[in-house]
């Protein structure tokens, strides 16, 4: 492991040092003269998400010492308006040179993205994480970058559990279902925190049809209707959600109100990412997670995989200047954007390495080891924009009493099949 870490880092920092000799000895792309880049990144007004920021700025003036060459001219807007900014910028004839979001599929399609083998050296990028580079490519070739990784783990309060009489995490849907009961029976408003409401529900929905054996598409495209998806909504609804069991309404609760609730100790157990880690632990929270149980408590459920994507345009013409940026972003400890304070992980297999090696970051091992193995969205397709926001409007009311998770669920599919 140590020898195959230090190959795949000692090969990326190579690729980086002969791009910057192309890209910044001669000052930048082309002609001789400074080059900035424009790169557009999320905002978190103060939340959890904070110190995200602060690494990033710590890895742009890394960069520029290194680079002085190249100024990163950095752009951020809140996350929530983040995709809708950069639409309209690229539709505008005004693309940033390098941007996060969530999709990349239809700008790919487009052919206004640079694919990942022409930002970076072999070794450079055959050092993301499978399964990740995999998730980030349309029609077989790689124009996703991914950053900030996640594989939510299930979370739940041990001082409740304790007082409920309950030992351990919940090994099946059953158990867990009694769980929840067992926290109602001490007062607990929301034993289970199903969060279906309009900020993440498609995170929610995706590990339970994981745990369920189905998911959101087959080979030949989507397939929310499966037999297998009905009936895990349709567990949901009957086992979970009409005997309050998940909390008032699962269908307007927010993943960051869900977040809040646990903290307060109003929640028994909710899907949450590592960034729920640091928090919980300033908030005095005795909590554990475990891995997101399979129905039948065969075994641990497949993870969802979750990360920001990175792309780079080809508009500006700073092909150049992007590599050299690039490459020290994946390559450079300086510029190192995951780590515990963050709550997000590194989405490369060196850098995960060493983070597994790293004792202060022992909170973090569980989420990492489950990254190989992560299932992701739908997000090589370019209709899953509109898709997801049909998930996030719809899925709650499959649950609801009186809901039909087989007519939500045909829904969506219409909505796949015609978008």
């Amino acid at each position: 492991m140590r020898r195959r870490r230090f190959l795949a880092r000692a090969a990326g920092l190579s690729g980086a040092g002969a791009l910057a000799l192309s890209g910044c000895g001669s000052g930048g792309d082309g002609d001789g003269d400074a080059v900035t880049l424009d790169v557009l990144l999320a905002g978190y007004d103060g939340t959890v998400g904070t110190s995200i920021e602060k690494r990033w700025d710590a890895a742009v003036r890394a960069f520029e010492k290194k680079h002085p060459a190249i100024t990163v001219k950095v752009e951020r807007v809140p996350f929530l308006k983040l995709d809708a900014t950069l639409a309209r910028r690229v539709k505008d004839g005004r693309a940033p040179d390098i941007s996060e979001g969530n999709f990349f599929a239809p700008y790919a399609e487009d052919g206004l993205l640079h694919s990942a083998d022409q930002l970076f050296d072999v070794p450079v990028q055959a050092n993301f994480i499978t399964s990740f580079a995999d998730a980030g490519k349309v029609d077989s070739v790689q124009y996703g970058l991914p950053t900030q990784a996640s594989a939510p783990r299930l979370f739940y309060n041990k001082a409740l559990f304790d007082q409920a009489g309950l030992t351990g995490a919940p090994a099946s849907w059953d158990e867990l279902r009694s769980y929840a009961e067992a926290l109602r029976g001490i007062g607990v408003a929301t034993p289970y925190a199903l969060t279906f409401g309009p900020e993440a529900a498609e995170d929610e929905l995706l590990a339970w049809l994981l745990a369920g054996d189905g998911g959101y598409a087959s080979l030949s495209g989507y397939d929310f209707a499966a037999v297998e998806n009905v009936s895990t909504l349709t567990w949901l609804r009957d086992k979970l959600v009409v005997p309050g069991l998940a909390g008032a309404d699962p269908a307007k609760l927010t993943r960051t109100q869900a977040y809040a609730e646990f903290l307060k100790g109003r929640a028994g157990m909710l899907l949450a990412h590592p960034v729920l880690l640091s928090a919980a632990g300033q908030a005095g929270l005795k909590f554990a997670t475990a891995p997101f149980p399979k129905r039948d408590g065969d075994g641990a459920a497949p993870p969802v995989g979750l990360n920001d994507w990175l792309m780079a345009f080809r508009q500006n013409g700073r092909l150049s200047a992007a590599q050299t940026f690039l490459t020290f972003l994946f390559t450079s400890p300086a510029a190192r954007t995951y780590g515990s304070d963050t709550g997000t992980l590194p989405a490369t297999v060196s850098d995960s390495e060493e983070l597994e090696e790293d004792g202060a970051q022992r909170a973090l091992w569980p989420f990492v080891h489950q990254l190989p193995d992560a299932e992701f969205h739908p997000v090589g397709l370019r209709s899953w924009a509109t898709v997801r926001s049909a998930v996030r409007q719809q899925v709650g009311r499959a649950v609801a009493p009186g809901g039909s998770p087989a007519h939500v669920l045909e829904a969506l599919d219409r909505v796949g099949s015609s978008a």
